[in-house]
């Protein structure tokens, strides 16, 4: 691979060519420039359905442009975070780490707000919502350990996960 790649070329790369390979390394420049790529294309799109109306169709929040573009990016948005943190030599089951207080957060927070409703007390729905924040926090934590792990060089040389994503010895000026 050339590392003298431009923007838009490292940008395309995560839906062109790797659209759903989770095997091997990504490096920095390649999340990132397709991070940036796709927070401007949604910008774009939400701008779009806006002018048209049709800005608040779906759950009164989204429109369906900004639906099938979230459908069109997911898969090559998980692919690309798994293979940058091949790069660092973690794991990709690493990208899951915020999920699990997302769903302890909704199960055990709304249990207990649901409880406490149904008991007719507002205690109940308190602690509830108390703990949802708490797991909410830990998510958000496990949301910043990941940005970390991406914004961390790669290995140097080959790895477990394979070679160098810039090719044998070179370390990209990123």
């Amino acid at each position: 691979m050339n590392p003298n790649m431009t923007p838009v070329d490292w940008a395309k790369r995560p839906i062109l060519e790797k659209y759903a390979d989770f095997t091997g390394r990504a490096s920095r420049p390649e999340l990132w420039w397709y991070v940036l790529a796709v927070v401007v294309a949604f910008i774009l799109v939400r701008i779009i359905e806006s002018i048209l109306g049709i800005g608040h169709m779906i759950f009164y929040s989204y429109g369906p442009l900004t639906i099938l573009l979230w459908l069109a990016t997911i898969v090559p948005s998980i692919a690309v975070g798994v293979r940058r943190l091949h790069d660092t030599n973690r794991s990709g089951w690493w990208i899951l780490l915020p999920i699990v207080p997302y769903c302890l957060a909704l199960v055990l927070g709304g249990a207990a707000m649901m409880g406490g409703a149904a008991a007719g007390g507002g205690v109940g729905m308190m602690a509830g919502a108390g703990i949802a924040g708490i797991f909410m926090l830990l998510a958000f934590a496990a949301d910043i350990l990941i940005i970390v792990f991406y914004c961390l060089p790669g290995t140097p040389g080959d790895n477990k996960y394979g070679p160098p994503p810039l090719g044998a010895g070179t370390v990209p000026a990123e």
